[in-house]
């Protein structure tokens, strides 16, 4: 797997690397440490994943990322970031970044490359947990139109969703089998449209 590292701390950029590359299938096969670096590898190399750090210059990895995903719709980049702020956060998910993690929580890093690889959204255990507060008036009205659309069954799913329960916890919660959860979970994010459980747990505490 192609990884790109863009981060103006080189220091940093070590380290990721030789996290990264602690899998045997990945591959860190570009660093760069601004936006022209971010811009200019990311068609160099074509790589399967992107971490960009929100600070990178003058011009921030939001605005690298807005870039090369009008060029580039399928693209998939992972902020990784100090920065537990509301409005990177709310801008990365916005923009259809595939994920939002802190550099604290490095143990997260190369399971979340694989996660994003294989198609999923990830969110650090405190970047979820921030998320309840972002554009929370914006998104009410919006947001219980769309839930209108659910079950009773299905929000109490939802809900439990959202609170970080599997499948198997939410079966014995609520005297259901887990294959009746999947199906559950599976219709809501047609009705919903979205890709996973954890962007059904970002749509509920929005």
């Amino acid at each position: 797997m192609k990884i790109l590292v863009i981060d103006d701390d080189k220091m940093i950029c070590f380290a990721l690397k030789t996290i990264i590359e602690s899998q045997s299938d990945f591959e860190v096969v570009g660093i760069g440490h601004n936006f022209d670096d971010a811009i200019n590898m990311y068609d160099l190399y074509s790589p399967d994943i992107a971490l960009f750090d929100i600070r990178i210059g003058e011009k921030n990895g939001i605005d690298a990322f807005k870039h090369i995903k009008s060029k580039y719709p399928d693209s998939k980049v992972i902020f990784l970031t100090t920065f537990l702020d509301e409005n990177y956060i709310s801008e990365a998910i916005n923009l259809g970044s595939s994920g939002y993690l802190l550099k604290d929580d490095f143990e997260s890093i190369c399971p979340s490359i694989r996660a994003v690889y294989a198609g999923q959204t990830v969110f650090g255990t405190k970047v979820i947990s921030n998320i309840g507060n972002i554009n929370r008036n914006n998104n009410k009205d919006y947001n219980r139109e769309i839930l209108s659309e659910l079950s009773e069954r299905e929000i109490d799913i939802l809900k439990l969703v959202a609170d970080g329960l599997n499948n198997k916890e939410i079966a014995n919660k609520l005297y259901l089998s887990e294959g009746t959860v999947r199906n559950y979970i599976s219709s809501m994010l047609v009705k919903l449209n979205l890709r996973d459980r954890t962007q059904l747990a970002i749509f509920y505490l929005r």
